[in-house]
């Protein structure tokens, strides 16, 4: 089991904290931001294998801002892929 613990940065959340095994999220906890939205990032994405999570969310912009908490999720996970 491999445990990220991220700062995520140019967003709302502040931490993000994923167990991975075997190349599939097992458990994610993302610490503030909108919490109905990160509500649902969180269930959508448990049970995905990383590889798939980084080619849907990454590049996922929030209103003017350059990032969003999706892509910031992506950034988090190429950091353990790569």
């Amino acid at each position: 089991m491999t445990h990220i613990d991220y700062s995520p940065r140019g967003v709302c959340s502040t931490r993000m904290q994923i167990d991975i095994e075997d190349g599939v999220i097992r458990s994610i906890q993302i610490d503030n931001g909108c919490h109905g939205n990160l509500q649902g990032i969180m269930a959508l994405v448990t049970g995905m294998r990383v590889e798939d999570v980084i080619a849907k969310l990454e590049g996922i912009r929030c209103r003017s801002k350059s990032t969003s908490c999706p892509d910031q999720l992506a950034q988090a996970l190429k950091q353990y892929h790569s």
